[in-house]
């Protein structure tokens, strides 16, 4: 458990699915949960982590509470931030407005001038804005990086990402399933993965669609140092035989000049060690998160030129 001194937290989005992982985050970082909202009451998990929280239903009344808060000279040191994608503006804004920092889910944004603004007003004030950008810290893709600057400098590799999370009907008719409220699929699923090869092999130097739906997308990425074929969807139909015999329900996997990279382990514990960094102030912030939430943007109104050239091999299953 981290030895880092107790902060106090609050939690918007506590009944949506990656809130668990914040939850755990805060209790292994010795922090206090104080506060949290979602507009459903299924909200039971919190008996697991911080049953003495306060729990709002309504904005109105989490804003002034957070407002009491305030001017009691108590303010929230940490607002986390698990809400729809299209809802990350405001929820930042609510935790600078009522002194605390955010710490936010992809995308931070889903269009670049957003991130702009946030920007400023982050620097009206003294808080920060974090972004969780968690794959950067996992071990093998830090080992990954390592190789790659270690490799020839003028090296360039052939990659192929295929990425598919099976999610069922509900998607369609929950704020994911919407483009204008979750950014589609390029975004929802795959903004970490984006963020992850910028990272690694470099600035963007050409994006090209081949493909979008509203449950599949894909393309080729020219990067400074990678070719990279994409393939993204949340169609079960389309998982491997092999998986579908295990009854597993997502298939990732990245090769890397031929070689498959094994990076399906290890994710457990990233939304712990993403808050040990923030605690200590090396958390990941707005401007680090800029490439990727601008690339996704293109990707979502980008036209698909279709089934020509070097596409990824899993769009002949489309």
């Amino acid at each position: 458990m981290s030895q880092t001194p107790s902060k106090t937290f609050g939690l918007v989005g506590v009944g949506g699915f990656v809130a668990p992982r914040h939850l755990q985050a805060i209790k292994q970082n010795n922090g206090t949960l104080l506060c949290a909202i979602d507009k459903h009451d299924s909200v039971g998990i919190l008996d697991s982590y911080f049953p003495q929280a306060d729990f709002f239903t309504e904005s109105e009344r989490f804003e002034r509470h957070l407002d009491k808060l305030k001017r009691n000279s108590t303010p929230l040191d940490y607002l986390s931030i698990c809400s729809p994608n299209h809802l990350h503006d405001t929820h930042i804004r609510l935790a600078l407005r009522n002194g605390a920092s955010a710490i936010c889910e992809k995308p931070l944004v889903l269009n670049p001038w957003n991130l702009d603004a946030l920007l400023s007003a982050q620097n009206e004030t003294n808080k920060h804005i974090y972004s969780i950008l968690q794959l950067r810290l996992h071990p093998s893709i830090l080992a990954l990086k390592t190789r790659i600057e270690q490799s020839n400098k003028d090296s360039v590799f052939d990659i192929d990402l295929s990425y598919i999370t099976a999610r069922g009907k509900w998607y369609f008719h929950s704020w994911k399933g919407e483009e204008s409220k979750s950014g589609g699929v390029a975004t929802n699923v795959g903004v970490h993965f984006f963020d992850m090869l910028i990272w690694i092999f470099g600035d963007v130097e050409q994006s090209i669609v081949h493909y979008r739906s509203h449950s599949s997308v894909s393309g080729i990425l020219i990067l400074k140092k990678a070719r990279v074929r994409w393939f993204l969807s949340i169609d079960e139909n389309l998982l491997p035989q092999h998986i579908r015999e295990q009854n597993k329900r997502v298939y990732r996997s990245l090769s890397l000049q031929g070689e498959e990279f094994a990076f399906s382990d290890g994710f457990n514990d990233l939304h712990t060690l993403s808050y040990t960094k923030i605690l200590n102030n090396e958390g990941f912030s707005c401007e680090d998160s800029r490439k990727a939430i601008e690339l996704t943007y293109h990707i979502r109104n980008a036209t698909p030129i279709g089934l020509q050239g070097d596409y990824h091999p899993l769009n002949k299953r489309l």
